[in-house]
């Protein structure tokens, strides 16, 4: 093949870090568009050369340098061309610790000491070109969640600056969402935005959640936690359990409103919740959420408070939250709100291995409802179809109810 060829980036780092591979990306040095796709590469992309290897698929890029011509991430012109060396290519790259590149000997070549940054855990940025792309704050947000980094103070500096003179603003909501959503799948998703809060970034991409910060709790909860500090202990407990992004997301969001609800409005509940419902419909269409991720956030944000009194609500009550939230049909997607609201009640401090008997609860009571056969209601039934269906779940929930209140009352 014409020209050198490296392994770069994450892989080179992963490696290192004695991490799984997932992953590989390639540099060509030396060689041409042409020279590639005579040797049976399949070009790929309009913004640069990148190339389809014909037997692995693998991707392989051109050596190129960039320079910016206007805002936002692709405000760039790409120049590629055979006498682009390997130190040029890696100058152009985000962090130290992803300007790595490996040669086919396995050599490696470190012209900006990342192997030393990924010892010492520290996220540095390779050039002032840093600042050019205002997805690097959102990358260096996700990797710190990923890997635990910090980041370099000379770095954040520089974060800094590209929040206040509007470079972030320039990022598109496609992008956000694709990285938000990474970010909340990592290990330690609250670091994703503990590092956009300390560059700004935070309040500028989302200023619903940036609110929460400085609200106090409740007085029976942990003092020192106050609002925003409890969303991200949630978002972390759904981490731990390894909960799907979906439920990620609800975890992130169910507490909106209480940024913006009087404290005295609190102990009803439905003021707060119906506040973070608006603001979960505007930050989910602002950012072109998912679907999924919007409807469970939506749920999670209106009946958090109703699911946490479970033990509390009467049979018809509970009818109407099984209603609400379309359990009949969607049982998977209900188990996936009480995991949110699970989380919800381990994110308060201190209660991190608590059970969460609530859901149990629900779950058996939908369960017994979603057993009756409909069809035979609807045969037998002289009036309205749907409030005799109806009537007949909150009679076998209340039925199920006072059994487990009897058996109760026994063990005790």
């Amino acid at each position: 093949m014409s020209g050198s060829i490296y392994c770069v980036g994450g892989a080179v780092r992963d490696r290192l870090l004695g991490l799984p591979v997932k992953d590989h990306d390639w540099v060509v040095v030396g060689s041409t568009p042409e020279a590639m796709v005579a040797q049976g590469f399949q070009q790929v992309g309009k913004d640069f050369p990148v190339f389809l290897h014909p037997d692995t698929h693998d991707e392989y890029a051109l050596a190129r340098t960039e320079r910016k011509t206007a805002r936002g991430y692709k405000g760039f012109v790409v120049h590629a061309a055979a006498d682009v060396t390997l130190e040029q290519d890696l100058l152009r790259r985000d962090f130290t610790v992803n300007a790595i590149a490996q040669d086919a000997d396995g050599k490696l070549i470190d012209p900006h000491n990342g192997i030393a940054d990924l010892r010492a855990g520290i996220l540095r940025h390779v050039s002032g070109a840093f600042n050019e792309d205002p997805v690097r704050i959102l990358r260096a947000a996700r990797f710190a969640s990923r890997f635990g980094f910090t980041i370099a103070p000379e770095t954040l500096a520089l974060m800094r600056d590209m929040v206040n003179n509007g470079e972030v603003d320039a990022l598109v909501p496609e992008r956000v969402w694709q990285e938000l959503a990474r970010g909340l799948m990592e290990k330690i998703p609250s670091r994703f935005f503990t590092t956009l809060r300390s560059c700004g970034a935070l309040a500028k991409i989302m200023p619903e959640v940036d609110a929460l910060f400085g609200v106090p709790q409740p007085e029976k909860y942990h003092p020192e936690i106050d609002c925003g500090v409890h969303t991200l202990m949630v978002v972390d407990d759904a981490a731990r359990h390894d909960y799907a992004l979906e439920v990620r997301f609800a975890a992130l969001t169910h507490d909106l409103g209480k940024a913006t609800t009087p404290r005295q409005e609190w102990p009803r509940h439905i003021g707060h919740e119906l506040r973070s419902v608006g603001l979960v419909k505007t930050l989910a269409q602002r950012l072109r959420a998912t679907g999924e991720c919007r409807d469970l956030a939506l749920l999670a944000a209106r009946y958090h408070g109703d699911i946490h009194r479970a033990m509390e609500l009467r049979a018809d009550t509970i009818v109407k939250l099984f209603q609400s939230a379309d359990a009949w049909r969607r049982p998977e997607r209900f188990a996936q709100l009480l995991q949110a609201c699970a989380s919800d009640a381990r994110g308060r401090g201190g209660s991190e291995h608590e059970s969460y008997p609530q859901a149990d609860y629900l779950l058996q009571l939908l369960a017994v409802a979603r057993a009756l056969d409909a069809g035979e209601i609807a045969r037998s039934c002289q009036g309205s179809i749907p409030a005799a269906v109806e009537q007949a779940r909150i009679s076998a929930i209340k039925e199920k109810m006072n059994k487990q209140m009897n058996k109760q009352g026994k063990e005790q």
